[in-house]
């Protein structure tokens, strides 16, 4: 099982790398631009993305911060909002490789961010979800970046599994 979250958290950080590489070029009136995303702009969704890490990272690790609104804006500069995501995306990848199949089947309890209820879960699905909740958001980030014209970003697993980092999980 642990192989199976390494494989999910590097393929998050390439595939976040790769989205971000994408919005690089947009201007600062594209990437505040609402195209219609649940969280608006590309800002506002890269943001959300880093935000729900950051929620879940605290959850799991007791350590970091973790904003009180799913809609926080971290950065509305997007180099400052990238080097986050790097950061994080790091921090994500060495946590999951220092977990022990034992902390995988295990349980962990929680408060909730949007009705404040207390939760008790095991940790593998809770780390689904996070990985889930990644690739649907980064889905929107694809769909504003189609929206303002941009060349599409192959974001498929399959091909994280083709490339030189990801052979290792295929």
């Amino acid at each position: 099982m642990k192989q199976h979250f390494m494989m999910l958290a590097a393929y998050n950080q390439w595939a976040n790398e790769r989205i971000y590489e994408a919005a690089s070029d947009l201007s600062s009136e594209e990437l505040l631009r609402d195209t219609g995303a649940f969280f608006g702009s590309m800002i506002g969704t890269l943001n959300h993305i880093l935000v729900a890490d950051r929620i879940w990272m605290k959850r799991f690790t007791g350590e970091g911060d973790a904003p009180a609104a799913l809609d926080t804006i971290i950065h509305e500069d997007f180099a400052k909002l990238r080097a986050a995501r790097q950061a994080e995306d790091r921090r994500i990848v060495e946590w999951v490789g220092g977990l022990s199949e034992k902390a995988l089947a295990g349980r962990f309890t929680y408060m909730t961010v949007t009705d404040m209820r207390t939760i008790s879960q095991r940790l593998a699905p809770a780390l689904d979800h996070v990985f889930n909740h990644q690739t649907h958001h980064r889905g929107q980030a694809h769909m504003i970046l189609t929206v303002l014209g941009r060349p599409s970003v192959t974001l498929d697993l399959v091909y994280f599994q083709r490339t030189e980092d990801g052979r290792a999980f295929a």
